[in-house]
């Protein structure tokens, strides 16, 4: 049976659709067909757009949202803070008033190795990213990678709580604590990579495909409405028309289902992140410890999947 795609609403009363498209085309993408493939991703039913300065196509996705014809409060879309912005970067008006729909700021600033005691520090954006929220310009503000550890930090600091915290998810990585904490939060998950970023570990999984099969669905569409069956929202992304309307046709998988795909990432080999994160030999990423970040190392490391079914990520 075929499952519709809910909206989720923020602990400030947004409604935010349960599945978005990502607009990131990879480092070598070719940013040409951003526009393309953002218009037939509304056409396909999607409302809700994932995007980033440092995707280097904003514009081209407001270009594609204003030729869709759709009515701009009809869509949701996604930005986050430049991670390579200084302090008077983040007070500068232009910047307050370029900002899209939703907000996010992450706690890391590639090329530079940024401690909390250093400035700016992530409560500095946020404490710019509360402004921006008063002038009316963005209808809420979220995190992205934040961990228990640096959202208690956060938290502590600010009198506006996240609404939405993106983090890789899926089913090899299912983030239970982080989500329990956010969820007695009412932060809402978002989850990038939801297919493992182009090495779906877990498509080969027994209990993925059987559940597939006995839905006629396939691993991907398994994956995603696991996520969504969980109260967390996908970003998933494809240039391919199929594969968009096939991750948009969500399947409503029954309670011993949800049970049998909840252990998949028990299983040997299988608890991982499925992301190519840029570590050093000195085990950082961007600049940060795993201590620093607040990650598990039980999950650290990378799969290479040489026969990849599926570039969607």
């Amino acid at each position: 049976m075929k499952a519709v795609v809910p909206y989720f609403t923020l602990n400030n009363g947004v409604r935010m659709p349960g599945v978005g498209a990502g607009c990131w085309l990879g480092v070598d993408g070719d940013r040409g067909v951003t526009k393309e493939m953002c218009l037939n991703a509304l056409k396909c039913g999607y409302r809700h757009l994932d995007t980033a300065p440092g995707y280097g196509n904003e514009e081209l996705v407001g270009d594609a949202i204003r030729e869709s014809g759709l009515p701009r409060n009809e869509l949701f879309v996604t930005t986050k803070l430049d991670t390579s912005m200084t302090s008077e970067d983040l007070s500068n008006d232009r910047w307050r008033a370029s900002t899209a729909i939703l907000a996010e700021t992450e706690p890391w600033m590639p090329g530079r190795i940024l401690t909390f005691d250093e400035h700016p520090n992530f409560v500095d954006a946020w404490k710019e990213l509360e402004a921006v929220l008063q002038t009316g310009k963005v209808r809420a503000v979220g995190v992205s990678n934040f961990s228990i550890q640096n959202l208690e930090i956060l938290l502590a600091n600010t009198s506006v709580m996240p609404a939405v915290n993106q983090v890789e998810a899926h089913l090899c990585h299912p983030q239970d604590p982080l989500k329990q904490y956010c969820d007695e939060r009412n932060i809402l998950l978002s989850a990038y990579s939801p297919l493992g970023q182009g090495n779906p570990l877990y498509f080969t999984d027994a209990a993925v495909v059987q559940v597939a099969e006995r839905h006629s669905a396939t691993p991907a569409q398994v994956g995603l409405s696991w996520l969504v069956r969980r109260g967390i929202v996908p970003i998933v992304k494809s240039a391919k028309v199929e594969r968009m309307k096939t991750n948009l046709e969500l399947i409503d998988l029954a309670p011993e289902e949800m049970r049998a795909l909840d252990s998949v990432h028990r299983k040997p080999g299988m608890h991982r992140s499925l992301v190519d994160y840029p570590h050093t030999p000195d085990g950082k990423v961007v600049g940060w410890t795993y201590a620093q970040l607040g990650w598990a190392m039980d999950v650290g490391g990378f799969v290479k999947i040489e026969e990849s079914s599926s570039t969607d990520m």
